[in-house]
């Protein structure tokens, strides 16, 4: 259990979508406080979702074969399907824009558009930073950490530990961002911009990477134990 919640936390904190966005967020006015408050929304997604499953398994882990344990393996090989065939999608697609476009993987300029948004960013409040991050969750993959959880004991602390790091790390690269803005406001702006400008350009590539590899992962992983 340990090792699948790592690997899913490490694909949910590296997915460059939300990333992009929070890096607006943070850069924008009031970005230290609307960063805050998309952090703590996002957090109480990942929290929301583990309480469901503890309280739906009682703190135990189901018997292997059983009905609940088999239904959890086939939702994890079916994430797994799902994340393996859209990142194929968008590998395909990628490779077909490449060809019409030789030039579609130079870096583009966009000044212009990165003070729109951050003008947009500027005008909104807390409250839609909060809704941001529901909304940009990556819901495929806290699924698959959902059907992890099931496995939780939660009558030991080295599980509470793991369903801590779990969020923690799920959470890190928004913490490191966040962070960076208190302890550097004046370069952080300049830096963060450039930072969207670089995850706009190879978002595409980190996506494919990150389904194929986790997807990989959790159909191998759970055709393991549905067969062992």
């Amino acid at each position: 259990m340990v090792l699948d919640l790592l690997l899913i936390a490490l694909a949910i904190t590296l997915e460059p979508l939300p990333l992009t966005a929070f890096v607006l967020v943070v850069a924008s006015a009031r970005g230290v406080w609307k960063g805050l408050v998309f952090i703590l929304s996002w957090l109480a997604c990942l929290a929301l979702v583990i309480t469901i499953v503890l309280l739906l398994t009682g703190g135990q882990p189901p018997p292997p074969k059983s009905p609940p344990s088999t239904a959890a393996l086939a939702a994890k090989l079916l994430i797994g399907v799902s994340l393996l065939g859209y990142g194929a999608h968008r590998r395909r697609r990628l490779g077909g824009r490449r060809v019409r476009n030789p030039g579609a993987g130079q870096p583009a300029p966009e000044p212009a558009s990165s003070v729109s948004l951050t003008s947009e960013m500027d005008r909104s409040t807390v409250w839609s930073a909060a809704g941001l991050a529901v909304l940009l969750q990556p819901w495929g993959l806290v699924a698959a950490g959902a059907t992890t959880v099931v496995e939780a004991d939660t009558s030991h602390v080295a599980t509470w530990l793991a369903l801590f790091g779990f969020c923690l790390l799920a959470t890190s690269s928004l913490l490191t961002l966040e962070l960076y803005v208190v302890f550097a406001p004046t370069a952080a702006r300049g830096r963060l911009l450039r930072l969207r400008a670089w995850l706009t350009r190879y978002q595409e590539q980190a996506l494919v990477t990150l389904c194929l590899l986790l997807g990989c992962w959790l159909v191998g992983r759970s055709l393991y134990q549905l067969t062992s």
